[in-house]
């Protein structure tokens, strides 16, 4: 997966599309990512001790990798990536700039 932790991706479709968010995790297994404050579903939890109230809290949900596009640092534009090779190493590239990441 060309995706990692801590990138910046913009949300192409579904119900936050358009917004952007930072990737939380990655699940490569199942193509999919968790993007901080995107894709939010509300949990209900129950009172762990007595005398204490139950609450209901807004849990970001994994979304497939298809529908967000990685935003460049350099040239500031959603774009795709892709592999430079040089040697032993293995450098992910910005389509547009074409400037390493």
């Amino acid at each position: 997966m060309k995706i990692k932790k801590g990138d910046i991706v913009l949300i192409i479709s579904g119900k936050d599309k358009s917004r952007r968010g930072k990737v939380i995790k990655v699940l490569p297994k199942e193509r999919r990512i968790v993007v901080e404050g995107i894709n939010l579903r509300k949990k209900h939890i129950k009172p762990k001790r007595s005398g204490e109230k139950g609450q209901i809290i807004e849990v970001p949900v994994s979304l497939d990798i298809s529908n967000a596009k990685f935003i460049c640092q350099k040239c500031k534009k959603a774009t795709r990536l892709g592999y430079k090779i040089e040697g032993k190493k293995k450098y992910r590239i910005c389509k547009k700039c074409k400037q390493e990441i």
